[in-house]
């Protein structure tokens, strides 16, 4: 064979294999590789959905080295510091995040468990985000913010998601109820609201799946 033949051959091998790749990328048997900022938070998010916190981080990192001004963005960012244990780091980035999402109660509620975790209950509270709740009217939001601020009860957060009679609402509820327990060390409290949390029937909610991952990281899924 000349040489020019055994070129000719290779070239059609990896055009070959150039185009099976493509095909099982596209068809989502092997994933494609992150290139964009947006990219890699599609993959970031991926990988925490996957239970691969560690490989989540380092994609949202690289996101915010791609183009620094998505960096207040990454929400999703601070919830994988909080499952790696990284509790100040996760402060840190719901800090940056309120400053483009200023009255999200979400955001106050994951800053006040990041809070709990290394300096207590009452220091999250003095700690806590000041919100305008008329801008946040998801339910049960109000109540939820109102009870981690000490004034509120875990049965109004209940019974306001029972008035709102959506799947949405009890999943938030226990959510952050089962968040809220284990902050304050109440396991068995946490680990029956964090179930039922990720029983709920939702599709494509990555709340939901951070309540999945819960489970999964503290293995009570078992």
């Amino acid at each position: 064979m000349s040489r020019l033949s055994m070129l000719a051959g290779r070239m059609r091998m990896k055009t070959a294999a150039a185009g099976i790749l493509l095909w099982l990328a596209l068809s989502g048997l092997v994933d494609a590789s992150p290139e964009t900022a947006t990219d890699y938070i599609e993959h970031g998010m991926q990988h925490f959905r996957e239970n691969r916190i560690a490989e989540s981080i380092g994609d949202f990192d690289r996101a915010a080295d791609l183009e620094p001004p998505r960096a207040p963005q990454l929400w999703q960012r601070g919830i994988s510091d909080y499952y790696a244990g990284k509790f100040r780091d996760g402060r840190r980035q719901f800090e940056l995040h309120k400053t483009v999402n200023p009255d999200d109660v979400e955001n106050a509620a994951w800053h006040f468990i990041c809070v709990a975790r290394t300096d207590g209950i009452d220091a999250a509270r003095k700690a806590m985000m000041k919100i305008d709740l008329a801008q946040d009217t998801r339910v049960p939001m109000a109540e939820i913010y109102s009870f981690f601020g000490g004034r509120g009860t875990e049965a109004a957060i209940l019974e306001a998601a029972k008035r709102a009679n959506t799947e949405s609402a009890r999943m938030y509820a226990h959510l952050y109820l089962g968040l809220y327990f284990e902050a304050a060390g109440e396991v068995r409290k946490a680990r029956e609201h964090m179930r039922q949390a990720a029983a709920a029937r939702l599709q494509k909610d990555y709340m939901h799946d951070v309540a999945k991952i819960h489970l999964r990281q503290r293995e009570w899924d078992r």
